[in-house]
């Protein structure tokens, strides 16, 4: 299994009710995309603030396998939903950051 975790740093002008939009647009790729085994998101609660550099939003795919995975990011609705997650980001592209791990 591959765990697909993405850590968001909004612009300060986000709304909660446009992470919300997000998060439900992201939500149903689950249905969308065949091996994606589970979707959530969360707050960042870490303490360490100066090492969380803003990074105070999450969330995470667990797909099936790799090449679920990669459908996943070839997939043309995820590359839309992307799109507008980067627009409300901090710094767009540089907002984000992405990790995979095996589990």
């Amino acid at each position: 299994m591959i765990r697909h975790l993405v850590h968001l740093r909004f612009a300060k002008d986000t709304s909660e009710a446009d992470k919300r939009a997000i998060y439900k647009d992201l939500g149903a790729l689950s249905g969308h995309i065949d091996g994606v085994l589970d979707f959530q998101h969360r707050t960042n609660v870490s303490v360490e603030i100066p090492l969380v550099r803003g990074f105070d939003d999450m969330f995470w795919f667990d797909f099936a396998d790799i090449t679920v995975r990669d459908t996943y990011l070839e997939d043309s609705v995820h590359q839309a939903i992307g799109a507008r997650i980067v627009a409300k980001l901090d710094g767009g592209a540089d907002g984000v950051f992405v990790c995979d791990i095996e589990v």
